[in-house]
């Protein structure tokens, strides 16, 4: 598609809606910067693709992905000051406790154990759960939250349903928070915005509903693959063995490699837009792919090979534009202690079954395993 037609008409699997797609990494780079584009999901032809009824989509509060300026800008800016670089690096201490404790647990059962029960859920889990302010009972129930509304095999009422319970969940959460003031990422908000009063209550929710997308399933997935990833290619994960440093631009390249969210990018062109010489109308909508744009031979050299040492000066792994994924420094934090932690507590951990026995989801806009087996 890259070489041959970077801009093609599909249709839905699920609902037979055409859209278009963008395939290299200029055009979706600009899809992801124009002013043409909106990225509300309550525009008609939105290319949603898992299924939601249509009166919970146009009755909710919609999150901050899903959102166009300037409602996005303020929204925006009562987020960004809780996931600066700053804030994430404090963390570091309390990430490293929590990884530490659980790799204590593997080392005590001992193995085979499957990394993504044992570490890959636990670890971001409970760090966002911290982050927010939720308490530590709740974690599963908001992994089920977040599972739910991301499958694409779950049926339209199963989605509504899990959405209004997250929601009542949330909405019960930011009052309390508001009523008793509490130091964490969502108290700090409330706090703020009783200074300004820029967000409403309803608003408040909806910001903590993106994050818990967000703040569970991409981080848990790119752990496991990840993990999976490197013990593919032990001679470079000896290299980052031998050199923590190198696990930094290590991270750039899974990310890129990876690229676990390839087609959630969505917008609607809200007036004509010509593309790579194909004039996309008012009201379509466009998926932009994500990791075929990380893919692209004309910014990536070699782009299908896995390499640490790659110099990579913009992917897109977490967007572009306003949009970019606002929570990419506590990524990066938690992927750093976990693989260097990992690798040098357990340095002789492989797989404990034979690679083509690996569980990938098939089903979810984010793409992961469901289970990986390990032992040392």
């Amino acid at each position: 598609m890259r070489s041959k037609n970077p801009v093609t008409k599909v249709k839905m699997a699920l609902s037979g809606r055409e859209v278009w797609v963008v395939a290299r990494q200029e055009d979706v780079r600009r899809v992801l910067t124009s002013p043409a584009m909106s990225s509300s999901v309550k525009l008609p032809n939105y290319p949603l693709q898992f299924p939601v009824p249509d009166e919970v989509l146009q009755t909710m509060e919609l999150p901050l992905v899903a959102m166009d300026a300037p409602d996005h800008t303020v929204r925006r800016r009562a987020l960004i000051p809780e996931l600066t670089v700053k804030r994430m690096q404090a963390l570091r201490p309390r990430i490293q406790q929590v990884v530490d404790e659980h790799i204590d647990a593997m080392l005590a059962t001992g193995g085979p154990v499957d990394l993504v029960q044992a570490l890959a859920i636990p670890v971001p889990s409970l760090i966002f759960c911290e982050l927010m302010g939720v308490p530590a009972e709740d974690t599963e129930t908001f992994r089920a939250f977040a599972e739910t509304t991301v499958k694409s095999d779950v049926s339209p009422e199963e989605v509504g349903s899990a959405t209004a319970q997250m929601d009542v969940y949330l909405g019960k959460l930011v009052a309390e928070k508001a009523e008793r003031g509490t130091d964490d990422l969502l108290g700090r908000i409330i706090a703020r915005n009783k200074e300004t009063g820029a967000l409403e209550h309803g608003d408040i929710v909806a910001l903590a509903r993106m994050l818990l997308f967000g703040g569970f399933d991409t981080i848990t997935n790119m752990i496991a693959l990840g993990t999976a990833m490197l013990l593919r290619h032990p001679d470079q994960l000896a290299e980052i063995k031998r050199d923590p440093s190198l696990t930094g631009n290590a991270i750039e390249e899974l990310l890129r490699y990876l690229s676990i969210a390839d087609s959630a990018t969505a917008r609607v062109a809200t007036e004509d837009i010509e593309i790579a010489g194909v004039t996309i109308r008012a009201g379509e909508g466009i998926i932009a792919l994500n990791g075929s744009a990380n893919r692209d031979e004309t910014a990536f050299e070699d782009p299908d090979t896995f390499d640490i040492h790659r110099e990579i000066e913009l992917h897109s792994a977490f967007g572009h534009g306003i949009h970019q994924c606002p929570g990419a420094s506590l990524v990066r934090v938690e992927l750093e202690i976990v693989f260097n932690t990992l690798f040098s507590r357990i340095p002789g951990l492989r797989l404990a079954v034979a690679e083509e026995e690996l569980a990938f989801k098939s089903h979810t806009l984010i793409h992961g395993m469901h289970s990986l087996p390990v032992t040392w």
